[in-house]
């Protein structure tokens, strides 16, 4: 049975494994360092996915005060199709809300189909009239 609760710092290994075949993942951010930054600022947006005790999914989930953002919306793909994407999507969004934010955003590489198809699919709109800028800065 699957079980979805807030994630905590000590679940990155097994966050790991899930991302491993990730795409968006990348050796700054998300290395362990990264991860326990965030959730320190954010301990109580994001989740996970269990069954029998391994994680099958996570929604890494924040916000500055005015807007929250996810990452790494991920399902094993064996899991895949069961509602448990959905399921930590709300769990975001309901943490988030208890924060007062009322506002949510999210990335989608242009490519990933089946990400994009799930995000409309829960009502996420496209905006055609920004551009997703990067810099990358030393610490």
């Amino acid at each position: 049975m699957v079980n979805i609760r807030v994630m905590t710092i000590n679940d990155y290994d097994g966050i790991a494994e899930v991302w491993k075949e990730h795409e968006g993942i990348n050796p700054v951010d998300d290395s362990r360092e990264g991860f326990i930054r965030y959730i320190s600022r954010n301990p109580a947006t994001s989740f996970v996915a269990e069954d029998g005790g391994r994680i099958i999914g996570t929604i890494l989930a924040g916000h500055d005060g005015r807007r929250g953002i996810f990452h790494h919306v991920v399902i094993a793909p064996e899991y895949r199709g069961q509602g448990i994407g959905r399921a930590l999507v709300e769990s975001a969004v309901t943490a988030l809300r208890k924060e007062g934010i009322q506002k949510v955003l999210l990335v989608v590489f242009t490519h990933n189909e089946n990400g994009n198809a799930f995000w409309e699919h829960m009502g996420f709109t496209v905006r055609e009239d920004l551009n997703y800028r990067n810099k990358y800065i030393s610490i």
